[in-house]
């Protein structure tokens, strides 16, 4: 567990002694702020319409704002995720640190966990900026906690599955732009496979669909935890676990 805070503490300092954490949370902070006051000053506009022409019933708040920023973020997130795990091992390759990092007395398992958490920590940071956001509608509204606590548990699964397939492929080459752009392209594969299941029934299509991330995403989304789509993402962090270390094997044979 020492060398895991030692490789976290280490990734993390990387992450803010450069501009990479600062720019990432500037932006994300900026382009969700952007969707949240956009999403609020329609929320309040079609509320007050609802009230003029007498519907009784107010929006719910929760459904009709939160819910939808909530999946922004995720669409955030699919550009961000990239950025954050581009640098995990392609750095060390470019730099030429691999070398010394597979053969040290560090279990691979621990290198993996250390620079995964961190990649974590960044993110989290980054839900956090919109925590700020959120807390208007806290102070100001009625919302419904649970719901928002459960959807937030979802995003940081999904987070944690798909930056674990980031870490893997940024140890398969020492240009960041590589990784970072391979990355993107198999997080979008694993996002948007799942929509053929919306109009088709066939076995292929539900289990493309079972292997999207967005469709054990809906459940957290409305603040329902189900154990399945639980167990679906934290497989997926076993599966980034596992090609990474065989990636680092291959490498401490080759070095």
């Amino acid at each position: 567990m020492r060398n895991v805070l030692v490789i976290f503490r280490k990734e993390l300092h990387g992450y803010f002694t450069s501009p990479v954490a600062y720019l990432l949370l500037t932006m994300f902070a900026v382009v969700f702020g952007l969707f949240f006051w956009n999403a609020l000053g329609a929320f309040v506009f079609y509320s007050m319409e609802s009230q003029m022409r007498g519907q009784s019933f107010p929006m719910n708040l929760n459904e009709e704002l939160i819910r939808p920023l909530l999946s922004n973020i995720n669409v955030i997130g699919l550009f961000f995720i990239p950025m954050i795990t581009m640098r995990l091992f392609a750095e060390e390759k470019r730099s030429g640190t691999i070398e010394l990092l597979v053969t040290s007395p560090i279990h691979d398992l621990e290198i993996i966990a250390g620079k995964w958490l961190a990649a974590l920590a960044l993110y989290g940071m980054m839900l956090l900026v919109t925590l700020i956001n959120l807390a208007f509608l806290f102070k100001y509204g009625q919302p419904d906690w649970k719901p928002v606590a459960i959807a937030y548990l979802g995003m940081i699964l999904q987070a944690a599955g798909m930056l674990a397939v980031g870490m893997f492929i940024s140890t398969l080459t020492k240009n960041q732009i590589i990784a970072g752009a391979s990355t993107f392209g198999v997080c979008l594969v694993l996002w948007v496979i799942g929509w053929t299941g919306s109009y088709e029934t066939a076995t292929w299509t539900q289990v493309l669909s079972y292997l999207s991330v967005t469709t054990h995403m809906e459940p957290f989304s409305k603040g329902l935890l189900a154990i399945s789509d639980t167990l679906y993402y934290l497989s997926l962090i076993f599966v980034g676990f596992f090609l990474t270390a065989r990636s680092l094997e291959s490498l401490r044979w080759r070095s």
